[in-house]
């Protein structure tokens, strides 16, 4: 799932920090596909691992999703964590802790 995450995140915000949407679309767009694949095979294993359920796949995702995007964009873009940041990432924390350690 992080790979996905790093991979949807170069993709969808690596054209502003580069530029290389005008030069490389194609090529971005194609990979899309092996993205798409590793989100696939991530979900199935979550999915797996928690007996069926397909909450918690989702929740991971994001709570993940939500840290790989600060850490993203705090090295490559250099942002800063606000408070209202630092407090998301928080609570992020805490779905990710909650599905994975609640039984």
């Amino acid at each position: 799932m992080i790979l996905g995450q790093i991979g949807s995140f170069l993709q969808l915000q690596g054209g502003i920090k580069f530029g290389w949407y005008e030069k490389y679309l194609w090529a971005i767009l194609l990979c899309s596909i092996p993205i798409s694949y590793i989100y696939i095979r991530a979900v199935n294993l979550y999915v797996e691992a928690f007996g069926g359920q397909i909450w918690q796949s989702r929740l991971i995702g994001f709570a993940l999703g939500i840290v790989v995007f600060t850490l993203m964009s705090t090295f490559l873009f250099r942002e800063h964590i606000t408070l209202k940041t630092g407090i998301c990432l928080c609570l992020s924390a805490c779905i990710l802790a909650i599905q994975l350690f609640w039984k």
